[in-house]
């Protein structure tokens, strides 16, 4: 798995998280990933599409990729678009292309091909129904600029990851005409408590993801103002969707409705779960759980499951890929951590074992498929994110929106019909980190 420019962009976004935004140009090799920043308006104009358009450009140097811009819609070519890994509009307004662009477009992101949308893009070519399915939802209204509290509804995707779980900021906030909960992958949203003119009934979609049509898509509603683009937070959300969207970094963009959290980030919500042998879990003041000594386990007492969707994020943080945990289900109550391996099945999360024992498998009975395994994870340093569906004795493992497991037990000392999940910590030199563990259930039919 080639994975090194994957780790030196990690690198460099998380300085600029941190505010180290004057990193030297990186070298650019033959085949850096390109991106096209596209600024045309038709409509109001923002003065911060200078400072925008800088700031990408800036990400640019510091994370390995080239950036162009226009706003010339004549670069809406097939054989143009076809150097670009993505496609970025910045605060773009009214109808920008004519139709044979627009197609040329369509044909570019069926092909694979990334969008990034910040502000106003939501404020564009509201004829062109291709276009308003890719950006997720039109702008209807805003009110002042003013502040206002963001949460960061999924904290494993690049754009939120080094986000806290509420974010504070002024920006000017956008109402939009539909809410794309049920077609994309929600981010980010606003607390309409937390300010005045929010019309969206207390579910606010501000940042979302999507794979559209054979592409990918990322949009944030934030960027209205020119002190966005010098903020570190900002750029370092942009900077995260835009590798999403050059497939430089991979998350589960699918839409996800009707999970209640096992796992919060809060304390209160560990008062459901046991340790169960040596060692423990640490959770951070953002809401992480560290894994140190063992070998143990943390398991939800609270319930026994039997058909259900369990999603976690979860990161391995030495260099080597070599920090050894997993998610277990399907295990009866005990105190023991080996009752868990003896009666229930282990999800791997260890990239450097064999194929039986290593990352997305089924530990000890069923690898994963390999090859869709190798594309679809994010290296050490950086969140991934399992779903692990169970219905009846069939158990099959999503890794960042990929399906790379199914398996279906038929030993009749084990049952996956009904029992309790938990996420192990292996030993004394293996941390892994997890964040949001949810669930929902029943499965319905066609999941």
């Amino acid at each position: 798995m080639n994975t090194t420019g994957r780790w030196t962009t990690a690198v460099v976004g998380a300085a600029l998280l941190l505010g180290c935004v004057s990193e030297p140009a990186a070298s650019h090799s033959a085949d850096a990933e390109r991106v096209l920043v596209f600024s045309k308006t038709a409509g109001f104009r923002h003065d911060s599409i200078p400072d925008g358009v800088a700031a990408v450009k800036q990400l640019g140097e510091s994370g390995g990729f080239t950036v162009d811009a226009t706003e010339d819609a004549n670069a809406f070519t097939p054989k143009n678009l076809r150097r670009y890994d993505a496609v970025v509009f910045l605060s773009t307004t009214g109808d920008v292309l004519d139709p044979t662009q627009q197609r040329a477009f369509e044909g570019y992101i069926r092909q694979g091909g990334g969008y990034v949308g910040i502000h106003a893009a939501a404020d564009t070519e509201y004829d062109w129904a291709f276009y308003g399915g890719l950006v997720g939802a039109y702008f209807q209204s805003h009110p002042a600029i003013q502040p206002a509290t963001v949460v960061a509804e999924d904290r494993a995707h690049p754009s939120t990851s080094g986000l806290p779980p509420t974010w504070n900021r002024t920006d000017e906030w956008y109402n939009y005409r539909s809410n794309p909960r049920d077609r994309a992958h929600v981010l980010a949203s606003l607390d309409e408590s937390s300010y005045t003119g929010g019309t969206m009934n207390g579910d606010h979609p501000i940042a979302w993801c999507q794979d559209y049509q054979g592409g990918r898509a990322f949009y944030t509603g934030l960027g209205h103002t020119k002190e966005s683009y010098a903020d570190p937070a900002f750029r370092g959300h942009v900077l995260g969707g835009i590798r999403y969207a050059i497939g430089d970094a991979q998350a589960d963009c699918r839409p996800e409705n009707g999970y209640r959290p096992l796992f919060d980030g809060t304390a209160t919500s560990l008062d459901a779960w046991k340790q169960a042998g040596p060692g423990s879990f640490t959770r951070s003041d953002d809401g992480t759980l560290t894994s140190s000594g063992g070998m143990g386990m943390l398991w939800y007492a609270g319930q026994s499951f039997g058909s259900y969707s369990l999603k976690l994020d979860w990161r391995m943080a030495g260099a080597s890929g070599d920090d050894n945990s997993g998610v277990f289900v399907g295990f009866p109550p005990s105190d023991d951590p080996w009752s868990a391996v003896d009666n229930g099945y282990e999800i791997q999360i260890d990239a450097t074992d064999v194929p039986e024992k290593t990352t997305g498998s089924v530990y000890g009975f069923r690898s994963a498929d390999l090859k869709k395994r190798d594309r679809a994870l994010n290296p050490p340093g950086e969140w991934n994110t399992y779903e692990i569906r169970v219905a009846g004795e069939r158990l099959r493992v999503w890794l960042n929106g990929v399906k790379i497991n199914d398996f279906t037990n038929t030993d009749p000392a084990r049952s996956l019909r009904d029992g309790h999940v938990g996420i192990q910590n292996h030993g004394a030199d293996d941390q892994v980190s997890f964040r949001d563990i949810r669930i929902k259930e029943p499965l319905v039919k066609g999941d």
